[in-house]
């Protein structure tokens, strides 16, 4: 597995904090198993093989990172949603741009441009073309204002 498809997965993830009542821990527990991974496999070919242990390292951190900061994160893209309520937002293009501010953020190893560019990548497979654009407007402007290169 390469770190985009665990990008991808942690979004997946991170979409489902949204409306579960699950504690991140346990939903992490829960999907982050061998028995998981093959139960989606026939549903997504993005679960075919399950994540070793340093991509499962990295899922958690990005997944339980989100979890902390989701009031920050969701701070930075109202702010940067200019003409937008936050609740109008879809909630998978949210879960990317949680994703990848968090990166930006708190993953000084990732570079921004690839947290950017992931985070493009991965939404042109779930949204239309206007959220597209609108999630690499949000992060550009987001790492312009916000991040001192």
């Amino acid at each position: 597995m390469v770190r985009n498809t665990a990008r991808e997965i942690a979004i997946h993830l991170s979409y489902e904090l949204s409306f579960t009542d699950k504690t991140v821990d346990v939903l992490l527990d829960q999907r982050l198993t061998a028995e998981a991974f093959a139960e989606w496999a026939e549903e997504d070919p993005l679960y075919r093989e399950a994540p070793d242990t340093i991509q499962t390292t990295y899922i958690r951190r990005l997944v339980k990172g989100v979890d902390e900061h989701g009031a920050e994160l969701d701070g930075y893209i109202e702010k940067y949603a200019k003409g937008w309520r936050f609740a109008r937002i879809p909630l998978v293009a949210s879960a990317i741009m949680r994703v990848a501010m968090y990166e930006i953020l708190y993953m000084p190893d990732i570079p921004n441009g690839a947290a950017i560019n992931e985070a493009v990548e991965i939404a042109k497979k779930y949204e239309t073309l206007e959220t597209v654009k609108f999630i690499n407007g949000i992060l550009g402007s987001f790492v312009r204002q916000e991040i001192a290169e």
